[in-house]
């Protein structure tokens, strides 16, 4: 028998993010899983060395991995758009679950319990490894939007302005040192240009 779980999984690439913005970089999905990823593991790593957290960075940046895998049947609904009205969260937050449910019935039933959890992140029972990193997620997620904004910004782009600065208010709103950390020592290097990277001083 044929499981289409990986093939599904790389058409996130054909899913564009930020689809009602002007952009200066189209990002798509896939990209935006694999930045996650990065300051998933970042922000734990911080957490770890700088505030004495026992975080599993790894499991995390696993976690960021798969936490928009659903898009490839929901599609990337605009921020504004799906938190404008309380019953419109709701039913996408149900159409998350069914495409969480339909892409767990594309995995091999021996594999299942390993990528199952992975889709849905949100059952994972309180307590537990996931759900204690779930939140660094979704802080990595929320940090990764900031980031698009500052370099469109950056590039000249006023359309994401207003963006930028709610998406610096809710990151600091997080009161998550590790993520005042990161804006801190290393977010200031995306309003850069490469030439002036490269002139920067590494340490």
């Amino acid at each position: 028998m044929n499981y289409h779980f990986s093939a599904y999984l790389y058409r996130l690439q054909y899913i564009q993010r930020w689809s009602l913005m002007r952009s200066t970089t189209p990002e798509n999905v896939a990209q935006h899983s694999f930045q996650v990823a990065l300051l998933a593991h970042m922000v734990c790593t911080i957490g770890n060395v700088h505030f004495a957290r026992s975080l599993n960075a790894d499991r995390a940046a696993v976690m960021a991995l798969f936490h928009d895998a659903t898009e490839v049947f929901t599609g990337d609904i605009a921020t504004p758009v799906k938190h404008n009205n309380p019953r419109l969260l709701a039913s996408f937050r149900d159409m998350e679950r069914i495409a969480a449910e339909r892409l767990a019935a594309m995995v091999p039933p021996e594999l299942r319990a390993v990528y199952a959890p992975l889709l849905q992140p949100q059952d994972s029972p309180p307590g537990s490894g996931d759900a204690g990193l779930l939140r660094y997620v979704k802080a990595a997620d929320s940090l990764d939007a900031y980031l698009k904004c500052v370099w469109e910004v950056a590039a000249g782009n006023r359309e994401f302005a207003a963006a930028k600065a709610q998406t610096g208010a809710k990151l600091r709103e997080l009161a998550m040192p590790e993520v005042d950390y990161f804006l801190v020592h290393l977010a200031p290097g995306f309003e850069l240009s490469l030439d002036e990277l490269s002139e920067g001083s590494e340490g």
